[in-house]
C-alpha cells in the first residue's frame, strides 16, 4: 500500500510537497515503505505478547 499507492498512484498528488531533498512520493516509496514495514513488526510483537499474556503462555 505504502510503495505502490503513495510511491507511483498518488505521485503527482504528493509531488509538490519537498521532504528529504525530494518530493513526498518517491520518499514514501524509498524510505515509507521501510518504516511501515518496521512499524508493522513492532505491532505483531505487541500484539502478539498481550495474545500471550490473554492466555497464559507468556514468557517471564
Amino acid at each position: 500500500l505504502v510503495s505502490y499507492g503513495f510511491g507511483i498512484v498518488l505521485r503527482p498528488m504528493l509531488s509538490g510537497i519537498p521532504i528529504g531533498g525530494t518530493d513526498l512520493g518517491f520518499w514514501f516509496a524509498q524510505q515509507g515503505s521501510i518504516l511501515t514495514f518496521i512499524a508493522l513488526i513492532f505491532h505483531y510483537a505487541w500484539r502478539m505478547n498481550r495474545l500471550d499474556k490473554q492466555f497464559g503462555v507468556d514468557e517471564e
